[in-house]
């Protein structure tokens, strides 16, 4: 899925949710969910759309309708040596679409 097919989609209210997904060197990939299921965002060559920054996603978001935002960080404890066998939930917390600055 690409931007124009977010917005085509999210005008229709077919998308629950956007997740900013924060993965290693400080990038962010996005994903929304729609009808339940992820979609990934793609640029126009078919790559997974990368952010470098929270608000260089906020500004790809900025002309599309508003829906709930939500920064996720993928649970670190199937990396741990020594930690229990216990599933953990990622961390998914809701954020604004507006910086805070």
């Amino acid at each position: 899925m690409n931007l124009h097919d977010l917005n085509t989609q999210a005008r229709a209210g077919h998308v629950q949710e956007l997740n900013l997904i924060a993965i290693e060197g400080g990038d962010y990939l996005l994903e929304a969910r729609v009808h339940g299921r992820p979609h990934p965002l793609a640029d126009v060559r078919g790559r997974r759309l990368r952010a470098h920054s929270l608000d260089e996603a906020r500004g790809w978001l900025q002309r599309l309708p508003d829906m709930p935002l939500n920064l996720v960080h993928w649970s670190v404890q199937d990396e741990m040596c020594g930690m229990s066998g216990t599933p953990e939930e990622d961390l998914k917390m809701p954020i604004s679409r507006r910086s805070a600055w």
